[in-house]
């Protein structure tokens, strides 16, 4: 007898939301920030694209502007939704670099490296106040 997945949580407390199909996002490439054991990276934290993140992001040599096509990867713009790394978010938070995100797309292990009230500061999908 196989035991069923738990469905993944968000840093809100609800079920994980898709975070993009297009361009196709996750560790999994399932379009959504969802982790397990192999995900090194923490790829969590739904976010989406500026073109100042992009920018520091390749000059810290994670360049994700320049398309890949023999990977099956376009290259992503300003706006697209993409799940970074949290340490990358926090490092592009003390920069002064970070993207806004979507909470309900944003993965609650994000929460053991970016502190909620940091990513409350970046909300697109939630009303801080």
């Amino acid at each position: 007898m196989t035991q069923e997945k738990a469905p993944s949580i968000n840093v809100l407390g609800d079920a994980l939301q898709l975070c993009s199909t297009d361009p196709v996002t996750g560790f999994f490439r399932d379009g959504c920030c969802d982790t397990g054991p192999l995900d090194h990276g923490q790829h969590t934290v739904c976010a989406i694209m500026t073109d100042d993140f992009l920018a520091m992001s390749k000059y810290l040599g994670n360049d994700l502007s320049t398309p890949h096509p023999e990977f099956g990867f376009k290259g992503l713009k300003a706006g697209d939704q993409w799940c970074l790394c949290a340490e990358r978010f926090l490092q592009a938070h003390k920069g002064g670099a970070a993207p806004k995100v979507r909470l309900h797309s944003t993965h609650q292990d994000s929460l053991k490296v970016v502190p909620l009230e940091v990513l409350l500061q970046y909300a697109a999908d939630v009303d801080s106040h």
